[in-house]
């Protein structure tokens, strides 16, 4: 860090944010050898797991496959497992391999820029400067929650506040509440919140697909069995893995897309009895083109008497809401759940690459990079869960493959005494151009409005093919696709 007196620290690597990948990046670094620190804006690590704890908050890709497959945890308590289990197993995690000490908390990046004579990065902090050979960016993709622009917004005078920024101080007993959104945050806190309000009012533009959530406790026997013998969690770990990855390739072929479509719409009779609610519940897109939810409690929830699904917010005037198709409601609070800024990664306004541009206004609302991970412009510079990476798996599949990729490049640099790596123009293009091609013939460009979309009607964040193929090609760093530049 810079003093009045002294020239910033300067870091083989920094790595910004202390989230799963920011801290997977660390261990792995750590086992390398590589000195670095981490740089966490917030008092805690987590990453998303420490942003969202609203009521019921878990995740949707069993626990077994939802980990590092290098750090198991026997001691899941559930098949999915929640929110606070998740977190302190990030916690422990951190804690088992001595990371904490080389994280610095309350430290928010505020700009980082590479200075192209000393060939390093200058990163500028809520807590003064630091320098760096390589950055690693780990601020991971559910990280600023969307806000929508509503009409008379400003005019609301109950409680509002977004599912990721959950007020667990406000009482919801007894309230008049309306939801905005329909996605992965409504479904698990809808039906915790229902049997407490006086009226649930959800504002729905487009419904989801929801598969049932096949969920279960873990039983203390077979926790003993994973502790005593790993390989048993490990063999589970590749099943649930392998099944991922025939969901992924069956979403190619309309035969499996029915089969999956048919498993919907019968989780939809299965809680709602009603034929206009499941008709108005019932998605008008292919399973597979928004995100696949799952659960087993949402469609029970919407059934009930307190609870009315109209069409998409138009406008607020007040306390009073209306939707799409004119209908009013007055209501206490408000909850967003709105989602998160995906395909327009924010930290992109944050980073001034080699030609002194910011790579927000280079990517100009369309993000790309070289297998998802290296940006033009931006020497010495990884992101995790760069664009089109996203895949129907565990974020941990991708982190690790990308890891790998990081990890062998910061490891040839030193070798080979490189002063900076960069990526090829030509091949960027041409890898960018296979990539939108294959993505045309995928359900996630199949015509339904999603997140996935980004404002200029691309695919920015799907990876269309296999992840077995993203594993391989990001296995290693080659240097001969890479620009390099020698240390004098």
């Amino acid at each position: 860090m810079q003093t009045t007196d002294s020239q910033p620290d300067r870091f083989p690597v920094i790595i910004v944010g202390a989230g799963f990948a920011g801290i997977g990046a660390a261990i792995q670094l750590q086992q390398e050898g590589v000195d670095y620190i981490v740089l966490e804006k917030a008092q805690e690590i987590g990453g998303v797991w420490r942003d969202n704890h609203y009521p019921d908050c878990g995740c949707d890709v069993p626990s077994a496959l939802y980990s590092y497959s290098f750090a198991p945890n026997p001691r899941w308590s559930r098949l999915f497992a929640k929110q606070e289990e998740i977190k302190q197993y990030t916690v422990d995690t951190a804690r088992k391999f001595g990371v904490m000490q080389r994280v610095r908390l309350n430290t928010e990046l505020l700009q980082a820029r590479w200075l192209r004579d000393g060939k390093y990065w200058e990163l500028k902090t809520s807590h003064g400067t630091y320098l760096a050979d390589f950055v690693v960016m780990a601020c991971g993709p559910m990280h600023v929650p969307i806000m929508p622009r509503i009409p008379g917004l400003d005019t609301f005078t109950g409680e509002r506040f977004h599912s990721a920024q959950w007020n667990h101080g406000y009482d919801l007993q007894g309230k008049r509440v309306a939801v905005i959104g329909s996605g992965a945050s409504a479904i698990q806190f809808v039906p915790k919140i229902q049997p407490q309000v006086q009226r649930l009012t959800l504002f729905q533009r487009t419904a989801p697909w929801v598969l049932p959530k096949i969920d279960s406790l873990i039983s203390p026997r077979w926790q003993g069995i994973f502790t005593r013998f790993p390989w048993v969690q490990s063999l589970l770990r590749t099943a649930l893995y392998l099944q991922f990855e025939l969901l992924n390739s069956g979403l190619k072929y309309k035969f499996m897309l029915r089969k999956l479509q048919a498993a919907g719409l019968k989780n939809i009779q299965r809680g709602i009895k009603d034929h206009a609610l499941q008709e108005r519940v019932t998605p008008d897109f292919s399973i597979g083109c928004k995100r696949i939810l799952l659960s087993n409690s949402w469609y029970r929830a919407l059934a009930k008497t307190n609870v009315e699904v109209v069409g998409g917010i138009a406008s607020i005037a007040g306390n009073t809401l209306t939707d799409s198709d004119g209908k009013q409601c007055e209501v206490d609070a408000i909850i967003f759940a709105t989602g998160f800024e995906v395909a327009n990664p924010p930290i992109a306004e944050r980073i001034i690459g080699k030609s002194g541009s910011v790579l927000a206004a280079r990517w100009s609302g369309s993000p790309q990079a070289y297998l998802g991970t290296m940006a033009q412009d931006c020497p010495n510079m990884f992101l995790t869960f760069g664009p089109n990476l996203y895949s129907f798996t565990s974020a941990f599949v991708i982190i690790e493959a990308q890891l790998r990729f990081i990890v062998s490049a910061i490891r040839t640099a030193r070798r080979e005494k490189l002063a900076s790596i960069e990526v090829c123009p030509e091949r960027t293009a041409a890898y960018n151009a296979a990539v939108q091609s294959s993505l045309q013939k995928t359900v996630w460009n199949s015509g339904c409005s999603s997140y996935f979309i980004d404002k200029n009607g691309r695919n920015s964040t799907n990876w269309p093919w296999t992840t077995f193929f993203m594993r391989r090609r990001l296995g290693r760093f080659v240097m001969q696709e890479f620009v390099v530049e020698r240390a004098s």
